[in-house]
């Protein structure tokens, strides 16, 4: 009897010992996780997952903590795209943000009409059979939008106040986005609108092609270079400022990134703003929001920054309107 005392008083404490073991794998298992899909690469994206995970924390959830993240690049290959969601889908995560272009959200559209997505992209969502409407997307997905298309006009007209003696200005774009069509369409019509006698198209989807196209703009003589948005270029957006400084042109992108790196100008929404939104958004939905219920955001934001050391560097003086109504001039 002694014995069985014994023993069962050791079951007990071993049990006792290993409960809090159970617990905690048993916790583990209920956190959440987020799948996260971008066409690029990570080394530029240290501030947009900063946002990211801010607006995750606006709206309750911090990784490590109670959520955890599963992220997936494609490193500029767009045709890693499917397989990443495909990935992301068979790890049965609770949502995923794909983020970046159009082309990561239709890729996870493909893999799983189940689990909600948020996006973040250039383009119209509705246009791109993302959503219902802006209001009302309808389905699992939602997200944030730049609506480069629309913007793109504006960046031409701000680079055109800028470098106002430009005659031929140069437009570079990925031929693989989905996006570059329409923009291309667009940016025609805003240099009619201009005056502008001609705009040179420049198509890149890789470094080495990056580097071929903006050498071919600084041998056409263009007066200066508007770069469309896209992950591609936001992967290699110091090789790009480097670039248009070595060939002389006067250059606008859409993130600050560039104009930090050493472009003259940047022009566009507020990236980290936009990514905030969306990890706000996943956080919402984690909770319990449905994506059906939430609308589409548009950038209320719109940064102008100015690199006087590249206009210098350049022998270009930029005009007193320009510097006067800049979010940010670096010196």
């Amino acid at each position: 009897m002694r014995e069985l005392n014994r023993r069962g008083v050791i079951g007990l404490v071993g049990g006792a010992a290993a409960w809090p073991v159970v617990v905690r794998a048993q916790q583990r298992s209920t956190v959440p996780v987020i799948g996260f899909l971008y066409a690029g690469s990570p080394e530029t994206f240290a501030a947009r997952l900063a946002a990211f995970r801010q607006g995750l924390k606006e709206s309750g959830y911090v990784e490590g903590q109670n959520v955890a993240i599963e992220f997936r690049w494609a490193e500029g290959h767009f045709e890693r795209l499917p397989v990443l969601a495909t990935e992301l889908v068979q790890r049965q995560v609770n949502v995923i943000a794909a983020v970046g272009t159009e082309a990561p959200v239709l890729a996870v559209k493909n893999a799983t009409s189940a689990i909600p997505i948020v996006f973040q992209i250039g383009g119209d969502p509705v246009a791109a059979g993302l959503v219902d409407s802006l209001n009302h997307p309808g389905g699992h997905i939602t997200g944030v939008t730049r609506m480069v298309v629309e913007v793109v006009a504006k960046s031409l007209e701000v680079l055109r106040r800028i470098v106002p003696n430009a005659a031929e200005i140069a437009f570079l774009l990925n031929p693989v986005s989905p996006e570059a069509e329409q923009s291309l369409e667009n940016i025609q019509d805003a240099a009619r609108s201009l005056g502008l006698q001609k705009i040179q198209p420049l198509y890149a989807s890789s470094e080495r092609e990056i580097d071929a196209a903006i050498g071919n703009a600084g041998r056409l003589r263009v007066g200066a270079l508007l770069i469309n948005t896209d992950s591609v270029f936001n992967s290699h957006i110091e090789q790009l400022a480097a670039l248009t400084l070595r060939h002389a042109l006067p250059a606008l992108y859409s993130t600050r990134e560039f104009a930090a790196a050493g472009g003259l100008v940047s022009y566009g929404a507020s990236l980290p703003d936009q990514y905030r939104q969306v990890g706000a958004y996943v956080g919402r939905i984690l909770a319990g929001a449905k994506p059906a219920n939430l609308p589409v955001l548009q950038p209320t934001k719109f940064d102008l920054v100015i690199n006087l050391r590249t206009a210098k560097a350049l022998g270009l003086e930029i005009p007193p309107t320009p510097l006067a109504t800049a979010d940010e001039v670096i010196e």
